[in-house]
Formats: C-alpha cells, sequence, structure tokens
C-alpha cells in the first residue's frame, strides 16, 4: 500500500510539473513563435513597399502575409505589430489579424482586426486600458491612418454583428471609415470578447521609418 501510494504520489507530482510546464510555454514559450513571425512579416513588408513605392497598387495581400502596421501610444512605444491578412488559427499566431472582406484601412466601412490576449506574443493583452480619445494608428505603404476610439463594449463571441460594415447594424450602409479590434475576454478566458471601437479622425502620408 504504501509503494502503491507513493507512486500515485510521484506521478500526480509529475503531472504537476507536466502541467507548469504546459502552461509556462502557453504564456511564454508561443511568444517566441509570433516575436519571429512579426521580424520576417516585417522585414518582407517594409522590402514589399519599398519595390512598389511611387507605384499604383491595391492593398490587398494574399492570407497569411503582412498588410499593415499597427501602433496605439496608450500601449507605449514598444506597441508596434505587423497586421496579418487573415484571422484562421496560424494567422492569428503571427499577430494581429484583418478580417477578409471587411474595410481595408482608411476605407469607407469597417477594418476589423483580430487578436491573442494572452499567448503568441499576447499583442492585444492591454486592450482593456483604452479609453475614448485614445489613438489607433495604422501605417499602410503610402498613408498612415489615425483612427480615435469612440466606444468599448463587451460581448459574447457569436455576436458577430460587431464586424458588420455599420458595426452592431448588419443592413445599414456604411457611410463613415471605422476601426474594430477584437480579443478575448476575460484575459485568460474565451467566454466573452471585448471589443473596440474606433473612427478616423486623419490621414496623412506615412513616414518612412529610418533604416
Amino acid at each position: 500500500m504504501r509503494i502503491f501510494i507513493r507512486s500515485v504520489g510521484e506521478l500526480c507530482v509529475t503531472a504537476g510539473v507536466v502541467l507548469l510546464l504546459f502552461v509556462a510555454y502557453e504564456l511564454w514559450g508561443t511568444g517566441a513563435y509570433t516575436q519571429a513571425q512579426q521580424h520576417k512579416l516585417g522585414d518582407e513588408l517594409d522590402r514589399s513597399w519599398k519595390a512598389s513605392a511611387g507605384k499604383v497598387t491595391t492593398e490587398r495581400v494574399r492570407l497569411g502575409h503582412g498588410l499593415a502596421l499597427i501602433r496605439i501610444p496608450r500601449l507605449g512605444k514598444s506597441f508596434h505589430y505587423v497586421i496579418i491578412e487573415g484571422v484562421s488559427v496560424a494567422d492569428l499566431r503571427k499577430g494581429p489579424g484583418h478580417y477578409p472582406g471587411t474595410a481595408m484601412p482608411g476605407q469607407i466601412g469597417n477594418f476589423v482586426v483580430s487578436g491573442h490576449r494572452t499567448t503568441y506574443l499576447a499583442p492585444f493583452n492591454k486592450l482593456g486600458d483604452l479609453r475614448g480619445g485614445d489613438k489607433i494608428l495604422i501605417d499602410t505603404r503610402a498613408k498612415q491612418y489615425v483612427y480615435k476610439v469612440t466606444s468599448t463594449k463587451v460581448v459574447q463571441p457569436s455576436d458577430v454583428s460587431v464586424a458588420a460594415p455599420v458595426p452592431e447594424r448588419p443592413r445599414a450602409n456604411p457611410t463613415k471609415r471605422l476601426i474594430t479590434l477584437t480579443t478575448c475576454n476575460p484575459k485568460y478566458s474565451a467566454a466573452q470578447r471585448l471589443i473596440i471601437f474606433g473612427q478616423l479622425i486623419s490621414t496623412t502620408p506615412r513616414v518612412k521609418e529610418a533604416s
């Protein structure tokens, strides 16, 4: 009996250690993968933009590739991510993803972007810190679009109306240039979705970063 109890105890300890290692990997280890992908996509995006400088091109890109850059001053200078075209599991492991079929940056309609809140570098971890009036900067090849946060909301995962051209009004025709950021809520749970709504307030030529 003592041997049995000791064996069960050792198995429980081993299982506990394995579980802790798995949780540690999910929270921090996955970030290394995303960081590497962000560097790769950033380099590819920079080369693509330089190659097409001065040319008339569309902003559409292939799924899984970089579309634009997102920065949010409220979240600090280190908040700087490549937005991926696509929101599949594989896409969101690379960084924030743009919902195909929704508006492109600066267009009339709703530019919808989703991102992880706790794993894979957790780009949207502090999205709940945003307040009305905060700026969301979206850089494309030639322009920078500045959106202003207008409101926040928590919804059920089944509520897809927030991604409509006019958020929460699926049948309405869009007349404004909007942005919607989505992520899981609360942290460490997928029970709900945290939604950040914003509206375009200015468009300027993109300032090229020094190489």
